[in-house]
């Protein structure tokens, strides 16, 4: 999972931190939708950029459970894997995505 990654932008996630979700703008239900038919059940999240529409570096999300409700949104429990580094922004169906690079941490002694 490293070409046309989605790109959630809203807040910073860490690698092993849980990360709750409640999803309720129609592109985000539709990509959330999109990662759990797929299979992936992975995302990215990345903060916002003023320029860019979103930051260089971010953390893919895992997605734990998804609970959907009658009126479309959903509460996404998900955990933060990997940082990554984004090579290059697009979008797709009002969402972003990125082709996107792992950042391999340094084993601590």
């Amino acid at each position: 999972l490293n070409k046309n990654v989605p790109i959630f932008v809203c807040t910073m996630a860490y690698p092993t931190v849980p990360c709750p979700l409640h999803i309720f703008e129609p592109c985000y239900r539709l990509m959330i939708r999109r990662c759990m038919e797929t299979g992936t059940k992975q995302f990215g999240m990345c903060i916002s950029d003023p320029i860019k529409g979103f930051a260089d570096y971010g953390c893919i999300l895992e997605i734990r459970n998804v609970e959907f409700f009658a009126d479309g949104r959903s509460v996404v429990d998900s955990i933060g894997k990997r940082r990554f580094k984004v090579i290059q922004h697009s979008q797709r169906d009002g969402y972003n995505t990125a082709d996107i690079e792992y950042i391999e941490d340094q084993k601590v002694n």
